[in-house]
């Protein structure tokens, strides 16, 4: 089967879901390397800021970092060959490129609610 690393850019997790706020794309994304390895596709997902040297020993990433820099974060490589940058593909570009049959996922939402300061109460 096939083989997709994915090389995020530099954050503290690549779930999206650690932060003062939510990152919905990073969640879906996270729940469609799921699915495809639940298909049989062999998935390694790298980060800059806590595995920096998966980013040094692969040719094909250094290439592309000294090409156009930070900005082709994230790089996914299928099988030695690079199909995106910059960005985060879909569940269907992803069944595409795999050859995986494509199902949709989980939808997620953006939740939007104000923040609420606390702090002491003033009571008199």
């Amino acid at each position: 089967m096939h083989k997709l690393e994915v090389f995020d850019p530099p954050m503290c997790c690549s779930t999206g879901v650690c932060g003062p706020s939510v990152d919905p794309k990073l969640v879906r994304f996270s729940a469609d390397l799921e699915w495809l390895k639940s298909k049989g596709v062999e998935i390694e997902r790298c980060n800059l800021a806590q595995d920096p040297g998966a980013f040094v020993h692969n040719l094909t990433l250094k290439k592309a970092l000294n090409s156009h820099g930070m900005k082709c974060l994230p790089l996914l490589v299928l099988d030695g060959q690079i199909i995106a940058t910059g960005g985060y593909p879909s569940r269907e570009e992803l069944a595409r490129h795999t050859g995986v049959t494509f199902e949709p996922g989980p939808v997620f939402k953006q939740k939007h609610s104000d923040l609420v300061g606390i702090g002491p109460s003033k009571h008199k």
